[in-house]
């Protein structure tokens, strides 16, 4: 009996040398060990610097970057090792890459668990980014008068001003509904842009894909299924989808069947752009109801916080309001409230892109995983299956591209396009995509909706600065942002608004 104890507790002692040799396996590779690392290489000491990493991301990311441009370092997270290349020929490398070496997709589906949430009816169709990036954005100048519309609509709806009185507005909340309402408008049309019901499942899909991910992700594989189904709101919320969207589709795929290419006066919309482009399943209204809560899901809340930030950034140097008023009213005299009034505001493009710059709540982008090993241009070779990341946030404060780099300079790049004599298409606009300027991504997965998202963003800040006067409340300012490994989280607070003052 004393002996079969003692090999029963001389078992489970052997339980942590076991851990310990998994996780030396699981944590080691030659090939990884010759990068350098900010923190602990340890295998098992590289968790306290995972740790570290989750609530001190900014810092840690700059040491790297700072000690190793331009080239590459790593640091622990507590799933795996994450690699930063850094410099303009590493980041070409990576752009340049095929997708069968190094997946766009594979870090997007892990940490969103997309094939369980998002859970489109076919999952290697992504059509719906090829009509963002060519449809939605050949039909911004048309769509203008649409969205100009909605978004005067939609601000007198939620800020409901009156005489010399100051209204008190959760912001976040309160930019939600509105760039809702304005993108719903481009996407699916009126009325059903402003019905309240399809607006909150709109602007609760989101939150609950997020939530859902998180859950999900703690099953293994075989039980991911179920807990979708079981603990999860994402089938719910694809059948109210359905009952709010469905029958538009059917109406519209009806005509499409019947009038062909006769049909003239078609809806000039995302939600049509995307019937003509689908193929098979997708073609169905449980296809293309699932295809809208996708884009839906990947532009209203992350165009909320930009518009946010940038108010923020406003509220927080009230130097700037009377020099981009007199930059709006010449442009929109000059243009109307257009497209081509919009490019002309130069100085609103510049105050905007200096936010993404210093603001940009993605810490790292350009997330790859390697399918198999890859070797940069400088010879160094990564590993099958390691996640890298490009350090925007250290790069967009790197001293050696901006002058004076943690300073907030509203015209910075406004000023930079009047020097080198372009006022019009060029590297420093807010939508321009470069290694210097990753907020967007870059290269062909560069995010394909961000012509729309920065029109939007434009048009909602130019029309609140010539339409109220805004402030924060008195003593108060933007509240601290909450950082959690490479993201930032803005936080919401109460904005006062009140009619322009003339």
């Amino acid at each position: 009996m004393a002996d079969e104890s003692t090999l029963g507790l001389s078992s489970l002692a052997g339980i942590p040398i076991i851990v310990f040799l998994f996780i030396t396996w699981y944590r080691r590779d030659p090939l990884l060990d010759a990068i350098p690392t900010v923190g602990f290489s340890d295998p098992i000491l590289s968790y306290l610097s995972a740790f570290r990493y989750l609530f001190g991301g900014l810092p840690i990311l700059k040491e790297g970057y700072e000690k190793n441009k331009p080239g590459i370092f790593k640091i622990a997270t507590f799933r795996r090792w994450m690699v930063l290349p850094t410099g303009a020929k590493l980041i070409e490398d990576i752009k340049k890459a095929p997708d069968d070496v190094l997946s766009f997709q594979a870090p997007i589906r892990e940490s969103i668990q997309t094939d369980y949430t998002l859970n489109l009816l076919n999952m290697e169709d992504s059509y719906h980014a090829s009509v963002i990036r060519s449809r939605l954005t050949r039909n911004i100048a048309t769509t203008f008068d649409q969205v100009r519309d909605e978004l005067a609509a939609a601000l007198g709806d939620c800020i409901p001003t009156a005489g010399e009185e100051w209204v008190k507005v959760p912001i976040l909340p309160t930019a939600q509904r509105i760039i809702c309402r304005t993108s719903s408008r481009v996407f699916v049309g009126a009325p059903l842009c402003r019905d309240r019901d399809y607006e909150t499942l709109v602007l609760n899909s989101a939150v609950n894909v997020m939530k859902s991910a998180t859950i999900i992700a703690m099953f293994p594989r075989p039980l991911k299924s179920t807990a979708a189904r079981v603990l999860c709101s994402i089938p719910s919320q694809v059948r109210r989808a359905t009952e709010l969207i469905g029958p538009l589709v059917e109406e519209r795929l009806t005509k499409m069947e019947e009038l062909g290419d006769a049909w003239n006066d078609a809806p000039n919309d995302m939600l049509m752009w995307l019937m003509s482009e689908a193929k098979g399943v997708e073609k169905s209204v449980e296809g293309l109801v699932r295809r809208m809560l996708i884009v839906n899901f990947a532009s209203i809340h992350t165009t909320s916080f930009a518009f946010m930030q940038v108010l923020y950034r406003l509220l927080a140097h009230p130097e700037y309001i009377e020099p981009l008023r007199q930059e709006i009213e010449a442009a929109v005299a000059e243009e109307g409230w257009t497209k081509a009034g919009m490019d002309k505001m130069h100085k609103i493009d510049s105050f905007l892109r200096e936010t993404q710059r210093l603001d940009n709540r993605g810490l790292v982008t350009m997330r790859r995983l390697a399918l198999r090993p890859f070797t940069f241009s400088n010879g160094l070779t990564i590993p099958a299956g390691t996640l890298m990341a490009i350090p925007a946030g250290a790069i967009h404060t790197d001293g050696e591209i901006y002058p004076n780099p943690e300073e907030f300079d509203g015209f910075r790049f406004s000023k930079l396009r009047e020097m080198e004599g372009d006022t019009m298409l060029n590297k420093h606009q807010a939508v321009s995509i470069s290694p210097e300027q990753l907020t967007f991504g870059l290269g062909r997965h560069a995010c394909p909706g961000r012509f729309f998202a920065v029109n939007e963003v434009k048009a909602l800040l130019a029309h609140v600065i010539v339409t109220y006067d805004v402030k924060f409340e008195e003593g108060k300012g933007a509240p601290r942002e909450i950082r959690i490994g490479s993201t930032r989280y803005p936080r919401s607070t109460n904005v006062l608004f009140r009619k322009r003052q003339k």
